[in-house]
């Protein structure tokens, strides 16, 4: 499973992922710095782990520099690594991890 477009809007603060098998995700820029993959993120690699932390799909984090997005890298053909206002850009959310954080009903399941 593959993003076909992946679009960030910052006025409404929100990405949105439309996936080969027609399924589209938005997520709230929340939800995605909540949701870091990363090592740091997870307080380390002891808590790393394949499936979205649960307090993702609840946070809700006020406006600061660490949820304005300013970017989304791509990387290789695998993954994309969201850049944040406040530098950090060490996530490197993969598909399947994209996905798996899809906040819809349908997805939370």
């Amino acid at each position: 499973m593959k993003p076909t477009s992946i679009t960030a809007n910052r006025e409404q603060k929100q990405m949105t992922v439309v996936w080969d098998d027609g399924h589209t995700s938005v997520y709230t820029f929340s939800i995605l710095r909540a949701g870091c993959p990363c090592a740091e993120c997870r307080g380390g690699h002891d808590n790393m782990s394949d499936a979205p932390p649960p307090y993702a799909f609840i946070a809700d984090l006020p406006d600061s520099p660490a949820t304005r997005l300013t970017n989304v890298v791509p990387v290789g053909s695998y993954a994309v690594s969201p850049v944040w206002e406040d530098g950090h850009d060490a996530g490197i959310f993969r598909w399947d991890y994209l996905r798996a954080l899809c906040p819809c009903a349908e997805c939370r399941k």
